[in-house]
């Protein structure tokens, strides 16, 4: 028998009584869905747990400070972004400084057609700004409103709408073009 509060439960409203018990909670509903949000961000699976794991020690560390403990699932989602960003920062100044990094590479045992496929579109996800790229991945990943996007990036709704009209359009083109 799971003891575990359901998901539902959890976004519902109900997250059991004390720390430990409501970031277990909290863990178990929302890891995976928060791992492939990141994963999404940066193209990294391993980085991606990393950033995750970061964001539940740093709620962990400032639970007491939460006004409102239902108020950790958007502390979360804030703190992933935030911590793509940063990696995706120093991911980017080890390539401007000639560091080592390597590449991530998929598994040899993927499917040829869907490795090319989603190889094409994370290309083309890739060349969006920063901003844009983030908004679509709330939007049709999270599946996120966007009144919760522009909350979560600190943006207007209309910013929220225009980023994703022009990240659309972007891909579209980019898709139509393509051979």
């Amino acid at each position: 028998m799971d003891l575990r509060p359901s998901r539902e439960a959890i976004d519902g409203g109900e997250l059991p009584a004390g720390r430990n018990a409501a970031l277990t909670a909290l863990f178990a509903a929302h890891y995976r869905r928060l791992v492939g949000f990141a994963r999404l961000l940066i193209n990294d699976q391993a980085g991606a747990e990393d950033v995750v794991q970061d964001a539940f020690l740093a709620l962990s560390r400032r639970w007491g400070k939460l006004r409102d403990p239902m108020s950790a699932q958007a502390y979360l989602q804030r703190s992933v972004v935030n911590g793509a960003r940063s990696r995706l920062r120093r991911s980017y100044m080890r390539q401007r400084l000639h560091l080592a990094s390597s590449p991530d590479e998929p598994s040899a045992e993927s499917a040829v057609l869907d490795r090319a496929q989603v190889s094409q579109m994370r290309a083309l996800i890739g060349e969006l700004s920063g901003r844009q790229r983030e908004v679509l991945i709330l939007r049709y990943y999270l599946d996120l409103s966007e009144a919760e996007i522009a909350g979560l990036l600190g943006i207007s709704t209309g910013s929220v709408k225009q980023h994703a009209s022009r990240a659309i359009n972007r891909l579209a083109a980019r898709l139509e073009a393509a051979p």
